[in-house]
């Protein structure tokens, strides 16, 4: 890493979300960066894969509070519309239902208005007051835990008396669906604003009610699509992590992260090399962090709470077809959704079973964006949530038959003859999802929101047993999500600055 002032030295392993940004945030402040990545690609999960003339995006399909992102150009002194093209949608999603109706959710309050007039128009003024009790939550969270990079309940009720913190964290509702449920009466609608907590791949039954953040922080700052494909998101983010003269080490994996004492000291790489460093910042998963990297007995008091706490969230089967026709029914994002939500939730977060009629969530990109695909022909990305790896795990089988069942739904709710017209077929199952990305289990959103484990809350940023060494993305707060995993490497550079600061 050359020459450099002591302490400025940082190394970051992974080239995710959060350790990219946590790359730029430190680069930004005068820190000496070096990457180390064993895949070939910035961005971790938002990837990309082109064949036979379709380019699909293999992760992240939708990109909400942009302002997140703006900020490390910002810091820089640039303007990520210099390296990022983002194209506002609306509508946000089309919800379809198994009775043939669809509801778009609309950014726009008129036209949502008349959305609601089709199914519940006694449910509007519900519909709205919900969306004013999720911006209350929105901002609280913002003010409580974002702002102050909190990792403990501790940590987001200091300065609020408990009375206020009930109130404003609304911790007197058991789940997010019976907040939900406070609010409007429709099945479907229920069913709509349930499944916003997609964001976090967990269920609406057993996440804290604070989770109905969620619909604000999409309705309040608009839904948004990256020009020529979500991975040009990765591609802006690279050319401004080389501007600020970040080292990136892509195709070299990380075997281990050293430490002298308690003091994290550097890594070694998959062959040996060792890399100095006076801290240390990581953006694989925790859990499989502490075991592969730090050694961590499986069996040792700290890794079994850190099991029983951090429980990984959902995996899915995700499914990239290439058409060679276009369905006009389908909105740039679209949800299929199973026709017992309740049921669907219970299966895939409780007993840990494939959903033969699951929730899909369907990407239409094309609908957006002609560049990506053939003329004349359609890109669509399927997503049902599903278990993590289970022991014993599912068989190939298992996922066959699942996949087959996802056609078959679809062509019976309207995708006439959809495996007549897939061309390209391309599917990852959560094994494959552990083997790209080192996720816990084949996770997709880090860890799950669950209201009796962990509150709603993520491990800790700050090593709980090294000085100096940092975890950033999806497995530590500030959460799931790519807006969360930027944050979390803005984040953990203000944690770096204020121990150096003494603070």
């Amino acid at each position: 890493m050359g020459q450099v002032n002591e302490g400025r030295r940082v190394v970051v392993v992974g080239a995710g979300l959060g350790g990219i940004s946590a790359a730029i945030s430190l680069a930004t402040d005068g820190y000496q960066v070096a990457v180390f990545e064993k895949n070939q690609h910035v961005g971790g999960k938002l990837n990309h894969r082109e064949i036979d003339g379709y380019s699909f995006d293999l992760g992240p399909s939708i990109l909400i509070l942009p302002h997140i992102f703006r900020r490390l150009w910002e810091r820089a002194g640039r303007r990520m519309e210099e390296d990022v093209e983002l194209v506002e949608l609306a509508p946000h999603w089309r919800n379809w239902f198994t009775d043939g109706t669809h509801i778009d959710l609309h950014p726009d309050m008129k036209e949502m208005e008349k959305e609601l007039a089709k199914v519940s128009p006694q449910d509007s003024d519900g519909w709205w007051s919900y969306m004013d009790y999720s911006r209350r939550l929105w901002k609280f969270t913002e003010e409580a835990y974002l702002d102050r990079r909190a990792d403990t309940p501790m940590d987001i009720g200091r300065g609020y008396g408990p009375l206020e913190l009930l109130r404003r964290a609304d911790l007197l509702t058991p789940t997010m669906a019976a907040g939900v449920a406070r609010h409007v009466k429709h099945w479907k609608l229920r069913y709509i604003l349930n499944f916003f907590i997609k964001y976090i791949g967990s269920s609406a039954y057993e996440a804290p009610a604070v989770m109905n953040l969620l619909a604000y922080s999409q309705m309040g700052y608009g839904e948004w699509y990256v020009r020529g494909g979500m991975f040009n998101l990765s591609r802006g983010l690279r050319r401004l992590a080389e501007s600020l003269g970040v080292e990136l080490h892509l195709g070299q994996a990380v075997r281990a992260i050293t430490h002298d004492g308690d003091r994290a000291a550097g890594i070694v790489l998959e062959d040996g090399t060792e890399v100095p460093a006076d801290w240390v910042v990581c953006n694989m998963e925790v859990i499989p962090a502490y075991r592969q990297l730090l050694g961590e007995p499986v069996e040792s008091h700290f890794m079994r709470d850190y099991e029983r706490r951090f429980e990984p969230s959902c995996s899915g089967l995700v499914v990239h077809l290439g058409l060679d026709r276009i369905y006009p029914q389908l909105a740039h994002h679209n949800f299929f959704f199973a026709a017992d939500q309740k049921e669907h939730f219970d299966k895939v977060y409780r007993r840990f079973e494939l959903p033969m009629d699951p929730t899909i969530y369907l990407v239409a990109p094309t609908r957006t964006d002609r560049t990506i695909a053939p003329e004349g022909c359609e890109i669509i990305k399927l997503l049902p949530h599903i278990p993590h790896i289970q022991d014993p795990p599912f068989t190939p089988d298992d996922y066959e038959t699942l996949k087959v069942a996802l056609y078959r739904k679809l062509e019976a709710m309207g995708l006439e003859d959809l495996r007549r017209h897939i061309v390209v077929e391309d599917v990852l199952t959560p094994d494959d999802i552990a083997s790209m990305y080192g996720s816990n289990k084949g996770s997709i959103y880090g860890v799950v929101a669950d209201r009796r484990k962990n509150k709603g809350l993520r491990a800790p940023k700050k090593s709980a047993k090294y000085r100096r060494l940092f975890f950033v993305g999806g497995s530590v707060n500030p959460g799931s999500g790519m807006p969360m995993a930027i944050d979390s490497g803005r984040m953990v550079r203000d944690m770096i600055l204020a121990e150096v600061a003494g603070r």
